[in-house]
């Protein structure tokens, strides 16, 4: 079952589908050392990127996710992207990722857009569990989570391998009481 990926806004920002001419700003990002640092992805060409498009198309069309671009509210400035996967609507929970582009770090923009989605899949998905795994290095990250009232659940020790090294993940929570 598809899901409905609307337009929301917040005071500076508004969130929108990801179509294909995004293309070249997920290129941008999802290629770029710092924002791929504690990212689970990277694309070394734009042509690789479109199988992340693809993944964007796929999760919406099957219903285990959606995402959405991250702009400025008149849409002319890409910041970045945000969104859910491993939707499960028997469980009634999902997986929350996002990524922002390095000069528009330190705004705020991320915790307005996560702030957004959580209250959208809250109301609207019926979800009641947001679940986010968090490098344990990414601090930046971890203060978003703290922001938006996002509990550490624990810390799975050694729990992946990334550029031959094993990392540590946090998992945090969001319940919709």
């Amino acid at each position: 079952m598809k899901i409905i990926c609307p337009e929301l806004v917040a005071e500076n920002i508004l969130l929108r589908p990801i179509v294909p001419s995004d293309l070249d700003h997920i290129y941008q990002g999802l290629s770029h050392n710092d924002v791929i640092k504690y990212y689970g992805i990277s694309y070394k060409t734009r042509s690789a990127t479109e199988a992340q498009m693809e993944w964007f198309r796929q999760i919406e069309e099957e219903g285990s996710g959606v995402w959405w671009a991250v702009v400025s509210k008149d849409g002319a400035e890409f910041y970045g992207a945000c969104g859910f996967n491993n939707y499960s609507p028997v469980h009634r929970k999902a997986e929350i990722g996002f990524w922002l582009l390095p000069e528009y770090w330190g705004r705020g923009i991320m915790a307005s857009s996560a702030r957004l989605i959580c209250n959208y899949a809250f109301s609207k998905m019926g979800i009641h569990r947001i679940e986010a795994v968090v490098e344990t290095a990414n601090h930046s990250c971890q203060q978003v989570m703290k922001k938006l009232g996002f509990v550490l659940e624990g810390t799975q020790q050694d729990a992946e391998v990334k550029d031959e090294q094993f990392i540590s993940l946090h998992l945090y929570a969001l319940l919709n009481k």
